[in-house]
Protein backbone atom coordinates (compact mmCIF):
# COMPACT_ATOMS: atom_id res chain seq x y z
CA UNK A 1 0.00 0.00 0.00
CA UNK A 2 1.25 3.50 -0.87
CA UNK A 3 1.80 6.04 1.91
CA UNK A 4 2.27 9.78 1.44
CA UNK A 5 4.80 11.55 3.64
CA UNK A 6 3.47 14.85 4.97
CA UNK A 7 6.31 15.55 7.40
CA UNK A 8 9.00 13.62 9.22
CA UNK A 9 6.40 12.77 11.86
CA UNK A 10 3.26 12.20 9.75
CA UNK A 11 2.31 10.13 6.73
CA UNK A 12 -1.17 9.45 5.38
CA UNK A 13 -2.75 6.67 3.37
CA UNK A 14 -5.95 5.20 2.06
CA UNK A 15 -7.62 2.32 3.91
CA UNK A 16 -4.99 -0.35 4.70
CA UNK A 17 -5.69 -4.04 4.93
CA UNK A 18 -5.19 -5.73 8.29
CA UNK A 19 -2.33 -7.78 6.89
CA UNK A 20 -0.37 -4.58 6.22
CA UNK A 21 -0.21 -3.47 9.87
CA UNK A 22 2.76 -5.68 10.68
CA UNK A 23 4.65 -4.08 7.82
CA UNK A 24 4.01 -0.57 9.17
CA UNK A 25 6.29 -1.33 12.09
CA UNK A 26 8.96 -2.54 9.70
CA UNK A 27 8.67 0.74 7.78
CA UNK A 28 9.44 2.72 10.95
CA UNK A 29 5.95 3.76 12.03
CA UNK A 30 5.21 3.82 15.74
CA UNK A 31 1.51 4.65 15.66
CA UNK A 32 -1.63 4.44 13.54
CA UNK A 33 -4.51 6.94 13.57
CA UNK A 34 -7.79 5.71 12.10
CA UNK A 35 -9.92 8.68 11.02
CA UNK A 36 -12.61 6.58 9.38
CA UNK A 37 -16.00 5.74 10.95
CA UNK A 38 -17.00 2.10 10.97
CA UNK A 39 -19.33 0.67 8.31
CA UNK A 40 -18.70 3.28 5.64
CA UNK A 41 -18.61 0.49 3.08
CA UNK A 42 -18.95 -3.31 2.97
CA UNK A 43 -15.82 -5.22 3.84
CA UNK A 44 -14.21 -2.39 5.80
CA UNK A 45 -12.06 -3.80 8.60
CA UNK A 46 -13.34 -1.42 11.26
CA UNK A 47 -12.04 0.00 14.49
CA UNK A 48 -11.96 -3.12 16.67
CA UNK A 49 -10.09 -5.19 14.09
CA UNK A 50 -7.64 -2.37 13.37
CA UNK A 51 -6.96 -1.92 17.08
CA UNK A 52 -6.16 -5.61 17.44
CA UNK A 53 -3.91 -5.53 14.36
CA UNK A 54 -2.07 -2.48 15.66
CA UNK A 55 -1.59 -4.02 19.09
CA UNK A 56 -0.27 -7.24 17.53
CA UNK A 57 2.22 -5.22 15.50
CA UNK A 58 3.42 -3.21 18.51
CA UNK A 59 1.86 0.03 17.24
CA UNK A 60 -0.05 2.54 19.32
CA UNK A 61 -3.54 3.16 17.94
CA UNK A 62 -6.01 6.06 18.05
CA UNK A 63 -9.58 6.10 16.71
CA UNK A 64 -10.88 9.51 15.58
CA UNK A 65 -13.90 8.74 13.37
CA UNK A 66 -14.86 11.82 11.34
CA UNK A 67 -16.82 12.81 8.28
CA UNK A 68 -16.53 16.09 6.42
CA UNK A 69 -19.86 17.28 7.83
CA UNK A 70 -19.25 16.28 11.45
CA UNK A 71 -15.62 17.21 12.08
CA UNK A 72 -15.23 19.32 15.22
CA UNK A 73 -12.38 21.14 16.91
CA UNK A 74 -12.26 18.30 19.45
CA UNK A 75 -11.36 15.92 16.61
CA UNK A 76 -8.63 18.25 15.38
CA UNK A 77 -7.12 18.57 18.85
CA UNK A 78 -7.35 14.82 19.39
CA UNK A 79 -5.42 14.30 16.15
CA UNK A 80 -2.73 16.70 17.34
CA UNK A 81 -2.55 14.92 20.70
CA UNK A 82 -2.16 11.55 18.99
CA UNK A 83 0.77 12.87 16.97
CA UNK A 84 2.34 14.60 19.96
CA UNK A 85 2.09 11.47 22.10
CA UNK A 86 3.43 9.03 19.53
CA UNK A 87 6.92 7.64 20.10
CA UNK A 88 7.88 7.93 16.46
CA UNK A 89 6.35 8.52 13.00
CA UNK A 90 2.57 8.25 12.65
CA UNK A 91 0.52 6.79 9.80
CA UNK A 92 -2.97 8.33 9.64
CA UNK A 93 -5.59 6.93 7.33
CA UNK A 94 -9.24 7.19 6.32
CA UNK A 95 -10.78 5.92 3.09
CA UNK A 96 -8.53 7.94 0.76
CA UNK A 97 -6.28 9.91 3.13
CA UNK A 98 -8.16 13.18 2.64
CA UNK A 99 -9.78 13.35 6.08
CA UNK A 100 -6.49 12.50 7.77
CA UNK A 101 -4.83 15.39 5.95
CA UNK A 102 -7.85 17.59 6.69
CA UNK A 103 -7.44 17.09 10.46
CA UNK A 104 -3.74 17.93 10.25
CA UNK A 105 -4.25 20.98 8.04
CA UNK A 106 -7.04 22.49 10.14
CA UNK A 107 -4.85 22.19 13.23
CA UNK A 108 -2.04 24.02 11.44
CA UNK A 109 -4.40 26.85 10.48
CA UNK A 110 -6.04 27.14 13.91
CA UNK A 111 -2.62 27.36 15.53
CA UNK A 112 -1.38 29.99 13.07
CA UNK A 113 1.24 27.89 11.30
CA UNK A 114 -0.60 27.99 7.98
CA UNK A 115 -2.71 30.65 6.28
CA UNK A 116 -6.19 29.70 5.02
CA UNK A 117 -5.24 30.96 1.54
CA UNK A 118 -2.55 28.27 1.36
CA UNK A 119 -4.83 25.31 2.06
CA UNK A 120 -5.86 24.40 -1.48
CA UNK A 121 -2.33 24.47 -2.84
CA UNK A 122 -1.13 22.47 0.15
CA UNK A 123 -3.67 19.74 -0.53
CA UNK A 124 -2.93 19.73 -4.25
CA UNK A 125 0.76 19.19 -3.53
CA UNK A 126 -0.26 15.78 -2.17
CA UNK A 127 -2.87 15.14 -4.87
CA UNK A 128 -5.83 15.76 -2.54
CA UNK A 129 -8.72 18.25 -2.56
CA UNK A 130 -8.94 20.20 0.71
CA UNK A 131 -11.78 22.53 -0.30
CA UNK A 132 -13.80 21.09 2.60
CA UNK A 133 -11.23 22.63 4.98
CA UNK A 134 -12.02 26.08 3.56
CA UNK A 135 -15.73 25.52 4.18
CA UNK A 136 -15.08 24.20 7.70
CA UNK A 137 -13.07 27.30 8.62
CA UNK A 138 -15.73 29.63 7.22
CA UNK A 139 -18.34 27.97 9.44
CA UNK A 140 -15.99 27.92 12.42
CA UNK A 141 -15.16 31.61 12.30
CA UNK A 142 -18.79 32.63 11.74
CA UNK A 143 -20.09 30.88 14.84
CA UNK A 144 -21.31 32.76 17.87
CA UNK A 145 -20.49 31.99 20.62
CA UNK A 146 -16.98 30.58 20.68
CA UNK A 147 -16.96 27.33 22.65
CA UNK A 148 -13.92 25.76 24.28
CA UNK A 149 -14.50 22.32 25.73
CA UNK A 150 -12.34 20.78 28.46
CA UNK A 151 -12.61 17.01 28.88
CA UNK A 152 -11.98 15.37 32.25
CA UNK A 153 -11.12 11.70 31.57
CA UNK A 154 -11.51 10.61 35.20
CA UNK A 155 -15.23 11.45 35.22
CA UNK A 156 -15.84 11.56 31.43
CA UNK A 157 -17.18 15.08 31.98
CA UNK A 158 -17.00 18.04 29.63
CA UNK A 159 -16.62 21.58 30.96
CA UNK A 160 -17.06 24.69 28.84
CA UNK A 161 -15.86 28.24 28.54
CA UNK A 162 -18.38 29.96 26.25
CA UNK A 163 -17.41 33.41 25.03
CA UNK A 164 -18.56 36.31 22.89
CA UNK A 165 -15.64 37.19 20.59
CA UNK A 166 -16.97 40.73 20.12
CA UNK A 167 -16.88 41.67 23.82
CA UNK A 168 -14.60 39.12 25.48
CA UNK A 169 -17.32 38.22 27.99
CA UNK A 170 -17.84 34.56 28.84
CA UNK A 171 -19.62 32.02 31.00
CA UNK A 172 -18.24 28.82 32.50
CA UNK A 173 -20.56 25.80 32.35
CA UNK A 174 -20.41 22.64 34.51
CA UNK A 175 -16.88 23.05 35.95
CA UNK A 176 -15.29 20.08 37.71
CA UNK A 177 -13.66 20.09 41.15
CA UNK A 178 -11.21 17.17 41.24
CA UNK A 179 -11.87 14.41 43.75
CA UNK A 180 -10.12 11.08 44.22
CA UNK A 181 -12.48 8.72 46.01
CA UNK A 182 -9.67 6.32 46.96
CA UNK A 183 -7.52 8.81 48.85
CA UNK A 184 -10.18 11.41 49.61
CA UNK A 185 -7.98 14.07 48.01
CA UNK A 186 -9.41 17.17 46.32
CA UNK A 187 -7.75 19.42 43.79
CA UNK A 188 -8.52 22.37 41.54
CA UNK A 189 -6.53 21.18 38.51
CA UNK A 190 -9.54 21.16 36.17
CA UNK A 191 -10.89 24.48 37.37
CA UNK A 192 -7.48 26.13 37.17
CA UNK A 193 -7.21 25.04 33.51
CA UNK A 194 -10.44 26.96 32.86
CA UNK A 195 -9.05 30.01 34.63
CA UNK A 196 -5.81 29.78 32.64
CA UNK A 197 -7.77 29.76 29.38
CA UNK A 198 -9.82 32.76 30.56
CA UNK A 199 -6.65 34.67 31.46
CA UNK A 200 -4.79 33.72 28.28
CA UNK A 201 -7.66 34.99 26.14
CA UNK A 202 -8.34 38.03 28.34
CA UNK A 203 -11.95 37.02 28.94
CA UNK A 204 -14.33 38.41 31.55
CA UNK A 205 -16.37 35.77 33.39
CA UNK A 206 -19.99 36.91 33.69
CA UNK A 207 -21.57 33.72 35.06
CA UNK A 208 -20.63 30.32 36.46
CA UNK A 209 -23.43 27.99 35.42
CA UNK A 210 -24.41 24.46 36.36
CA UNK A 211 -26.99 22.59 34.34
CA UNK A 212 -28.04 20.37 37.27
CA UNK A 213 -26.68 18.92 40.53
CA UNK A 214 -24.17 16.42 39.16
CA UNK A 215 -24.00 12.85 40.43
CA UNK A 216 -20.60 11.87 39.03
CA UNK A 217 -18.29 14.77 39.83
CA UNK A 218 -17.97 17.65 42.26
CA UNK A 219 -18.90 21.10 40.96
CA UNK A 220 -16.16 23.76 41.03
CA UNK A 221 -18.73 26.57 40.90
CA UNK A 222 -18.00 27.85 44.42
CA UNK A 223 -14.24 27.78 43.91
CA UNK A 224 -14.52 29.68 40.63
CA UNK A 225 -16.81 32.26 42.20
CA UNK A 226 -14.16 32.90 44.83
CA UNK A 227 -11.52 33.32 42.12
CA UNK A 228 -13.51 35.45 39.65
CA UNK A 229 -16.26 37.14 41.63
CA UNK A 230 -18.79 35.98 39.02
CA UNK A 231 -22.25 34.92 40.23
CA UNK A 232 -23.37 31.29 40.18
CA UNK A 233 -26.63 29.92 38.82
CA UNK A 234 -28.61 26.71 38.35
CA UNK A 235 -32.23 25.77 37.57
CA UNK A 236 -34.91 26.76 40.08
CA UNK A 237 -36.08 23.17 40.56
CA UNK A 238 -32.84 22.44 42.40
CA UNK A 239 -34.91 23.04 45.54
CA UNK A 240 -36.87 19.86 44.77
CA UNK A 241 -33.62 17.91 44.48
CA UNK A 242 -32.44 19.41 47.77
CA UNK A 243 -35.63 18.32 49.54
CA UNK A 244 -35.39 14.82 48.10
CA UNK A 245 -31.77 14.30 49.12
CA UNK A 246 -32.15 16.04 52.46
CA UNK A 247 -34.25 13.06 53.51
CA UNK A 248 -31.90 10.50 51.95
CA UNK A 249 -28.93 12.03 53.78
CA UNK A 250 -30.90 12.72 57.00
CA UNK A 251 -29.46 16.22 56.76
CA UNK A 252 -31.62 18.61 58.81
CA UNK A 253 -29.18 21.51 58.44
CA UNK A 254 -29.35 21.56 54.62
CA UNK A 255 -31.10 24.70 53.37
CA UNK A 256 -33.57 23.71 50.66
CA UNK A 257 -34.29 27.15 49.21
CA UNK A 258 -31.52 27.26 46.58
CA UNK A 259 -29.78 30.09 48.42
CA UNK A 260 -26.40 28.43 47.79
CA UNK A 261 -26.52 29.98 44.28
CA UNK A 262 -26.82 33.63 43.29
CA UNK A 263 -29.65 32.98 40.83
CA UNK A 264 -32.12 30.21 40.11
CA UNK A 265 -33.25 30.14 36.48
CA UNK A 266 -36.78 29.29 35.39
CA UNK A 267 -37.92 27.99 32.01
CA UNK A 268 -37.90 30.84 29.51
CA UNK A 269 -35.56 33.11 31.47
CA UNK A 270 -33.26 35.19 29.31
CA UNK A 271 -29.96 36.97 29.81
CA UNK A 272 -26.85 37.78 27.77
CA UNK A 273 -23.25 36.73 27.44
CA UNK A 274 -21.73 39.94 26.14
CA UNK A 275 -23.85 40.70 23.08
CA UNK A 276 -25.18 37.13 22.65
CA UNK A 277 -28.68 36.21 23.80
CA UNK A 278 -29.15 33.28 26.20
CA UNK A 279 -32.39 31.39 26.80
CA UNK A 280 -33.07 28.79 29.48
CA UNK A 281 -35.06 25.61 28.81
CA UNK A 282 -36.32 23.42 31.64
CA UNK A 283 -35.17 19.90 30.67
CA UNK A 284 -36.22 17.38 33.36
CA UNK A 285 -35.90 13.63 33.08
CA UNK A 286 -32.27 12.96 33.92
CA UNK A 287 -32.86 14.90 37.14
CA UNK A 288 -35.70 16.99 38.52
CA UNK A 289 -33.68 20.19 38.10
CA UNK A 290 -31.95 19.83 34.73
CA UNK A 291 -31.89 22.85 32.43
CA UNK A 292 -30.46 23.63 29.00
CA UNK A 293 -28.70 26.88 28.13
CA UNK A 294 -29.30 28.04 24.54
CA UNK A 295 -26.52 30.55 23.83
CA UNK A 296 -26.57 32.00 20.32
CA UNK A 297 -26.41 29.08 17.89
CA UNK A 298 -25.31 26.62 20.60
CA UNK A 299 -27.24 24.64 23.20
CA UNK A 300 -25.62 23.11 26.28
CA UNK A 301 -27.74 20.03 26.82
CA UNK A 302 -26.00 18.56 29.88
CA UNK A 303 -26.98 14.89 30.39
CA UNK A 304 -30.03 14.66 28.14
CA UNK A 305 -28.41 13.74 24.81
CA UNK A 306 -24.94 12.29 24.33
CA UNK A 307 -23.04 12.18 21.06
CA UNK A 308 -25.05 10.31 18.41
CA UNK A 309 -23.06 7.10 18.90
CA UNK A 310 -23.64 7.35 22.67
CA UNK A 311 -27.43 7.62 22.73
CA UNK A 312 -29.12 9.43 25.61
CA UNK A 313 -28.74 9.88 29.35
CA UNK A 314 -30.07 7.62 32.07
CA UNK A 315 -33.27 8.58 33.86
CA UNK A 316 -33.23 6.34 36.93
CA UNK A 317 -31.72 8.64 39.54
CA UNK A 318 -34.05 9.69 42.38
CA UNK A 319 -36.46 12.11 40.68
CA UNK A 320 -35.57 10.94 37.18
CA UNK A 321 -38.21 10.00 34.59
CA UNK A 322 -37.69 8.51 31.12
CA UNK A 323 -40.90 9.96 29.68
CA UNK A 324 -40.05 13.44 30.90
CA UNK A 325 -36.58 12.97 29.41
CA UNK A 326 -38.17 12.17 26.03
CA UNK A 327 -40.19 15.40 26.08
CA UNK A 328 -37.15 17.42 27.15
CA UNK A 329 -35.20 15.97 24.24
CA UNK A 330 -38.02 16.82 21.82
CA UNK A 331 -37.87 20.44 23.00
CA UNK A 332 -34.15 20.48 22.26
CA UNK A 333 -34.63 18.84 18.86
CA UNK A 334 -37.21 21.50 17.95
CA UNK A 335 -34.33 23.98 17.68
CA UNK A 336 -33.01 24.56 14.15
CA UNK A 337 -31.11 21.66 12.59
CA UNK A 338 -27.95 23.81 12.48
CA UNK A 339 -27.96 24.41 16.25
CA UNK A 340 -24.78 23.04 17.83
CA UNK A 341 -25.39 20.71 20.76
CA UNK A 342 -22.78 20.38 23.50
CA UNK A 343 -23.13 17.42 25.83
CA UNK A 344 -22.02 17.10 29.43
CA UNK A 345 -20.38 13.67 29.19
CA UNK A 346 -18.72 11.45 26.64
CA UNK A 347 -18.00 7.81 27.42
CA UNK A 348 -16.04 7.23 24.19
CA UNK A 349 -17.85 4.33 22.47
CA UNK A 350 -15.41 2.02 20.74
CA UNK A 351 -12.57 3.71 22.67
CA UNK A 352 -12.64 6.57 20.19
CA UNK A 353 -11.25 9.92 21.26
CA UNK A 354 -13.52 12.19 23.30
CA UNK A 355 -16.11 14.25 21.42
CA UNK A 356 -18.79 16.61 22.70
CA UNK A 357 -20.21 18.65 19.81
CA UNK A 358 -22.96 17.60 17.41
CA UNK A 359 -25.96 19.32 15.80
CA UNK A 360 -29.71 18.94 16.07
CA UNK A 361 -29.82 17.62 12.52
CA UNK A 362 -27.09 15.07 13.19
CA UNK A 363 -28.89 13.80 16.29
CA UNK A 364 -32.17 13.42 14.40
CA UNK A 365 -30.45 11.46 11.63
CA UNK A 366 -28.10 9.17 13.47
CA UNK A 367 -28.74 8.83 17.22
CA UNK A 368 -30.18 5.29 17.55
CA UNK A 369 -32.20 6.31 20.64
CA UNK A 370 -33.94 9.07 18.66
CA UNK A 371 -33.92 8.50 14.90
CA UNK A 372 -37.25 6.95 13.93
CA UNK A 373 -38.04 6.11 17.56
CA UNK A 374 -41.46 6.70 19.13
CA UNK A 375 -42.03 8.00 22.63
CA UNK A 376 -43.15 4.62 23.98
CA UNK A 377 -40.25 2.83 22.32
CA UNK A 378 -37.81 5.33 23.80
CA UNK A 379 -39.23 4.90 27.30
CA UNK A 380 -39.05 1.11 26.99
CA UNK A 381 -35.46 1.28 25.65
CA UNK A 382 -34.33 3.77 28.28
CA UNK A 383 -35.86 1.98 31.24
CA UNK A 384 -34.53 -1.40 30.11
CA UNK A 385 -31.02 -0.03 29.74
CA UNK A 386 -31.16 1.83 33.04
CA UNK A 387 -31.98 -1.39 34.87
CA UNK A 388 -28.57 -2.73 33.80
CA UNK A 389 -26.56 0.27 35.04
CA UNK A 390 -24.95 0.55 38.48
CA UNK A 391 -25.19 3.89 40.23
CA UNK A 392 -22.32 6.31 39.47
CA UNK A 393 -19.47 5.60 41.86
CA UNK A 394 -19.47 9.19 43.19
CA UNK A 395 -23.22 9.86 43.47
CA UNK A 396 -23.34 9.76 47.28
CA UNK A 397 -20.10 11.72 47.56
CA UNK A 398 -20.87 14.34 44.93
CA UNK A 399 -24.41 15.33 45.82
CA UNK A 400 -23.38 16.42 49.33
CA UNK A 401 -21.13 18.98 47.66
CA UNK A 402 -23.25 19.84 44.64
CA UNK A 403 -26.47 20.46 46.58
CA UNK A 404 -24.54 23.31 48.20
CA UNK A 405 -23.31 24.90 44.99
CA UNK A 406 -19.92 23.17 45.07
CA UNK A 407 -19.11 23.92 48.69
CA UNK A 408 -17.14 21.26 50.51
CA UNK A 409 -18.28 20.32 54.05
CA UNK A 410 -17.07 22.70 56.73
CA UNK A 411 -13.92 21.60 58.61
CA UNK A 412 -14.49 19.87 61.93
CA UNK A 413 -12.59 20.63 65.15
CA UNK A 414 -9.51 18.80 63.89
CA UNK A 415 -9.39 20.91 60.74
CA UNK A 416 -10.44 18.10 58.38
CA UNK A 417 -13.56 17.92 56.22
CA UNK A 418 -15.72 14.79 56.14
CA UNK A 419 -18.31 13.36 53.79
CA UNK A 420 -21.24 11.36 55.10
CA UNK A 421 -23.39 9.01 53.05
CA UNK A 422 -26.12 6.48 53.78
CA UNK A 423 -25.88 2.72 53.37
CA UNK A 424 -28.50 0.82 51.36
CA UNK A 425 -30.31 3.99 50.28
CA UNK A 426 -30.11 3.45 46.51
CA UNK A 427 -30.70 0.58 44.12
CA UNK A 428 -28.15 -0.30 41.48
CA UNK A 429 -25.36 -2.14 43.31
CA UNK A 430 -22.34 -2.96 41.14
CA UNK A 431 -22.81 -6.69 41.67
Amino acid sequence: MQTTKISDHLSISAQPSLSEFQGFRDKGFAAVVNARPDEEEPGQAGNAAERDAANSAGLSYTFIPVTGATTTEADIRAFQSALAGAKGPVLAHCKTGTRALLLHTLGEVLDGRMEPDDILAYGQSFGLDLSSAIKWLARHYARRPLVKGFYDPRTSSVQYVVSDPDTGNCVIIDPVLDFDEKSGATSTKNADALLAYVAENQLIVEWILDTHPHADHFSAAHYLKEKTGAPTAIGERVVDVQRLWKDIYNWPALRTDGSQWDRLFAHGDQFRVGSIDVRVLYSPGHTLASITYVIGDAAFVHDTIFMPDGGTARADFPGGDARKLWHSIQDILSLSDETRLFTGHDYRPGERTARWESTVGEQKRSNPHLAGVTEDAFVELREARDRTLPMPKLILHALQVNLRGGRLPEPEENGRRYLKFPLDALKGAAW
